[in-house]
């Protein structure tokens, strides 16, 4: 709560950030720095906010859903060890290419994954060889001028007071959602009402030309990190659970657990953390301090990469510790339209069409 109110005093500062946020907008939205547009498609995937609105998932459904091209992610690779163009391959690690460009890498055989801080250098390297390129993250990323942009918003936050870095969390100011097309509303309540619906509308405003539709999350089976083992999340009911996150916004997981449990003890570190041995040993000592004969521990499936590449596995091993898949889907009308919007763009701007 303090924390809370300390940030507060970092307003000013956040003025000072969104002035030279606005400036820089102009000065692309004017052609004074410029933007590089490609000949083929490229779809953008990105959040006004730090972190936390389903970007993995979404570009997870993009990848599903254009199974029949030839498809690269390129990423920054947040929170890797390396500089620089990297594609991933069998020796890849989260230290390496980060969590998320690792988990694409392993959940989708077809697909070329890679990672560059600059993004048109990024591209000039995929380019010849794929049908389309996915940019996981790269709103702000203002000297590729991308194709199609897809802006996440999520739900619960939508209608409250947020602020600028770094008093807040978001990275760019509200009006660039204009240069999005397609608002996508993340997260949302299952079943979704109309007035809800509505509100989003309201709220974020859209152009004539833009958008507004609604996702929700699906959870996996579990799946355990060493073996090929997995299990329903039912089979876990009035379970003692253990749950360890190093994500931006593990409230939506936390609640989902509570639909099972009435007993979870979080250990909650920030996004992209890179996890060290006094924390496994810490998770592992409160596991076998639990009280009730029935107890698990879980994580997510992008900190699993972090568990893994980083040599816990005697530590772990031995326990039943297993991560929960997430997809993201839309709701029926918004799902067609969603698809719709994406499948003719990426069509229409192929090249040699």
């Amino acid at each position: 709560m303090l924390l809370k109110y300390l940030r507060f005093l970092l307003l000013p500062f956040s003025l000072i950030y969104g002035v030279a946020i606005v400036i820089r907008k102009k000065l692309y939205d004017w052609g004074v720095i410029r933007s590089v547009k490609f000949d083929l498609p490229v779809i953008c995937v990105g959040n006004l906010a730090v972190g936390g609105s389903g970007k993995t998932p979404t570009t997870e459904y993009l990848v599903r859903l254009l199974a029949d091209y030839k498809i690269a992610i390129l990423s920054r690779g947040y929170g890797r060890k390396t500089k620089g163009f990297i594609l991933a391959d069998d020796i890849a690690t989260a230290e390496t290419i980060g969590d998320e460009p690792l988990q694409y890498h392993q959940k989708f055989e077809n697909i070329t994954v890679a990672v560059c801080e600059d993004r048109v250098a990024g591209i000039e390297k995929l380019k010849e060889n794929h049908d389309l390129i996915i940019l996981d993250d790269a709103f702000q990323h203002r000297a590729v001028k991308a194709g199609f942009n897809i802006l996440l918003f999520e739900f619960q936050k939508l209608g409250t007071l947020q602020f600028l870095l770094p008093a807040g969390n978001l990275r760019d100011v509200f009006s660039s959602r204009k240069r999005a097309d397609v608002l996508l509303v993340t997260k949302s309540p299952v079943p979704l009402l109309h007035v809800a619906q509505q509100a989003s509308v309201n709220e974020l405003q859209p152009n004539r030309n833009q958008s507004v539709l609604h996702s929700y999350l699906k959870y996996g089976l579990l799946q355990h990190l060493y073996k090929a083992e997995s299990r329903i999340l039912g089979s876990i009911k009035d379970y003692e659970v253990f749950l360890l996150t190093g994500i931006a916004n593990p409230e939506p997981l936390v609640n989902e657990l509570e639909k099972y449990s009435k007993t979870i003890k979080h250990l909650e570190f920030p996004d992209h953390y890179a996890f060290k041995e006094v924390d496994i040993k810490k998770l592992k000592s409160t596991f076998e301090a639990g009280i009730k004969k029935d107890k698990i521990i879980i994580t997510t499936e992008k900190d699993s990469k972090r568990l893994r590449a980083t040599g816990f596995e005697d530590l772990l091993v031995n326990l039943p510790v297993y991560y929960l898949p997430i997809e993201v889907d839309l709701f029926e009308e918004d799902k067609i339209n969603f698809d719709e919007l994406i499948l003719n763009y990426v069509k229409s701007n192929r090249r040699n069409r």
